[in-house]
């Protein structure tokens, strides 16, 4: 059984961005490349297709990810204050203070 080649996305930037260029053919950059012109096809579509997202603002996961951290740090807060009061009343009970 043959194994399948599993391509970086570096890889297949590389390839996608020289075949964009338009200086070889997509048979030319595959040969160049030992890849099937018809994965090169493909991974040039995938990348126009995409290529949108780039400019794509993520405010929505940066949002969420402070409001994550926000809501971790208020909770601990409050844990070090629950353990703060317990520390001091036991002192007081067991005659240390």
């Amino acid at each position: 059984m043959e194994k399948r080649n599993r391509y970086t996305s570096d890889f297949k930037t590389k390839v996608v961005l020289e075949v964009l260029r338009e200086e070889q053919t997509v048979n030319e950059i595959a040969a160049k490349y030992e890849v099937s012109p018809v994965m090169v096809s493909r991974w040039k579509a995938e990348f126009l297709e995409r290529a949108s997202l780039v400019f794509e603002k993520k405010t929505n996961d940066v949002d969420k990810v402070k409001k994550e951290y926000e809501s971790k740090q208020e909770h601990l807060e409050k844990l070090v204050g629950q353990l703060t009061v317990e520390v001091d009343w036991l002192k007081k009970k067991s005659g240390l203070k």
